[in-house]
């Protein structure tokens, strides 16, 4: 039974929501502007609050 991650990597989310490199993706996230858990060692980015802080960044910039 095959499901969809949940998270994914801070470069993986860098690269496919704003073309970004691994470098630009981590100090996206350092600044806030890529949303991340910690979970033990790892930083990840999780799907939903990605998107969800996309789509209110649309909805305010529509006038």
């Amino acid at each position: 039974m095959a499901t969809t991650p949940k998270t994914m990597t801070v470069p993986e989310a860098g690269a496919e929501y704003f073309g970004l490199s691994r470098n630009a993706s981590y100090e996206a996230a350092k600044r806030g502007d890529i949303p991340t858990i910690k979970i033990g060692k790892l930083l990840r980015v999780p799907i939903r609050a990605l998107e969800q802080k996309l789509d209110s960044s649309l909805k305010s910039d529509v006038p």
